[in-house]
């Protein structure tokens, strides 16, 4: 099965349905098949191996989606946020390509021989459209590729196939199960694997796609209620701030039936703030990643709403988990010596379903029985639920222990003067990482470094205790939610010495 065939099916369901854009003038199922089809003929003609989209949220991006798919062609959504040289470098390695891309964002991608644009305004899919038919897509062929954030490293670009992305669509979602009054919010980017997911759930169940071109709490808030949205995504630091909204203007989001999360960490007392703010609201903690094809263990509803509601400290801590795996998926916490560790003990966690791709195009970073190391730490407890705690770069090594950021993080964040927390470690003579956090404060707080060690120490082994504590005003995130611990290392070793100079 390929991605045009999960297009197609929609369509041959109920082709005047709304996919995309608005309730008044959005594309039909029907239009939406027409012009990718169209589309497709247009960039098969253009010689190119890739095809790559720069551009916010619209409602073009499921066309060039479903165009290139059906012109066998690999859309690499680019990161319209890297720097003119990173997106000079990221087309470069797509040569030849045809680059979608936006009117405002037309000057920033190279013009040489091998790159040929084309502006989102003709990329409505004008034509006839035969050339666009394809006798066969093999599920085998690379569908897209995502250059992942490099909060660790330089960019690399997972490739997805067909066959990993539809795996997960059927394995997660039921065909045309949405009512025709449903609609869900994208906020996140297209250059995120959660946008793509988007798409493909979306189009497979019937229900329509609302874009936000990028993301404000305000206008999120104003959106989801002039749309009647029924379904959302956000990452951590999005929902934060909505919330915010929503607490000062008195909005209620009656129409919202779900809203999903995922992407980094989420503090639980923002789940909390969340549930009590939107009560008939389900829940949902989506923890996945690019080479996985997305998510790979959910956290449901239910889930959520008996753990709020349980006085049993473990059960009511699963609100920290992102859940169980997906039942197509099997999951694997393993040491350092690669064995499997008992319910309970940390490890990094290895996932193998026919959903992973693990493969990159350099090289597949699949083992002989097909496992995909995520370098994400964590542990499960006796009823399978999977808690994280940071990734595997991130461990802090203090003399022959490790320790891991994620747990002072959470212990900082319940204190009432602290809104966010990270914990770094920073190179000791003595004991070769000592441990330091930067915090921001709650607002109307000022917290104290003292009192905040203090309240390290009581909760956790003093080995935890962070050495230094900074207060910033905000912590360096991406836009998919994820913590940039190499910007905080660089950004406080170059205040720390901005300091010392000072002095």
């Amino acid at each position: 099965m390929n991605l045009t065939m999960l297009l197609e099916m929609a369509a041959g369901s109920d082709p005047d349905r709304i996919a995309v854009g608005t309730r008044n003038d959005g594309l039909t199922y029907r239009e939406l098949s027409a012009r990718s089809t169209a589309l497709a003929g247009e960039l098969r003609k253009s010689g190119a191996r890739h095809v790559a989209l720069l551009d916010l949220n619209s409602p073009t991006v499921p066309v060039v989606l479903f165009a290139a798919t059906a012109a066998g062609l690999p859309l690499a959504p680019l990161n319209y946020r890297l720097t003119d040289e990173q997106i000079d470098h990221a087309v470069g390695r797509l040569e030849p390509v045809t680059v979608v891309v936006g009117e405002s964002m037309a000057n920033r991608v190279p013009t040489r021989a091998g790159i040929s644009l084309m502006p989102i305004a003709d990329a409505s899919g004008t034509g006839s459209g035969a050339d666009g038919l394809q006798e066969f897509v093999a599920p085998d062929d690379p569908a897209v590729l995502l250059f992942t954030s490099g909060t660790t490293g330089a960019p690399k670009a997972a490739v997805l196939r067909h066959r990993h992305l539809t795996n997960y669509i059927l394995g997660t979602v039921e065909f045309w199960n949405a009512d025709e009054n449903e609609a869900i919010l994208v906020s996140v980017p297209n250059y995120h694997i959660a946008g793509i997911s988007s798409i493909l759930s979306s189009v497979y169940s019937g229900r329509r796609i609302v874009y936000m071109p990028s993301f404000d709490p305000e206008g999120w808030v104003e959106l989801a209620s002039r749309e009647c949205i029924t379904h959302a995504m956000v990452v951590p630091t999005m929902l934060g701030r909505i919330l915010d909204v929503l607490e000062s203007t008195g909005t209620r989001l009656t129409a919202l039936r779900s809203l999903s999360y995922g992407g980094g960490r989420m503090p639980v007392a923002t789940v909390e703030r969340a549930m009590r703010l939107l009560p008939d609201t389900d829940f949902v903690n989506a923890y996945g990643l690019t080479e996985t094809s997305s998510t790979i263990a959910v956290l449901g509803p239910e889930d959520h709403r008996v753990a709020l509601a349980s006085d049993d400290p473990a059960i009511r801590g699963r609100l920290g988990s992102v859940g169980r795996p997906l039942p197509t998926l099997e999951i694997s916490i393993r040491d350092r010596s690669g064995c499997e560790v008992s319910a309970g003990e940390p490890g990094e966690v290895f996932v193998r379903g026919e959903q992973v791709a693990g493969e990159y195009t350099s090289h597949s970073a699949l083992d002989d029985d097909g496992w995909y190391p995520t370098r994400d730490r964590g542990w499960l407890d006796a009823d399978g639920f999977l808690f994280l705690d940071g990734r595997a770069d991130d461990l802090i090594v203090r003399g022959a222990e490790n320790i891991s950021p994620g747990e002072i993080e959470d212990v900082l964040v319940e204190h009432p003067t602290v809104a966010d927390a990270a914990v770094i470690g920073i190179p000791d003579r003595e004991w070769g990482e000592r441990v330091e956090a930067v915090v921001v404060a709650a607002p109307h707080r000022s917290p104290a470094e003292v009192e905040l060690q203090e309240w390290v120490r009581v909760r956790l082994r003093s080995t935890r205790v962070p050495a230094r504590i900074h207060v910033w005003t905000e912590l360096p995130y991406n836009d998919t939610g994820k913590l940039l611990r190499r910007v905080l290392r660089d950004e406080l070793a170059a205040r720390t010495e901005t300091s010392e100079v000072a002095r």
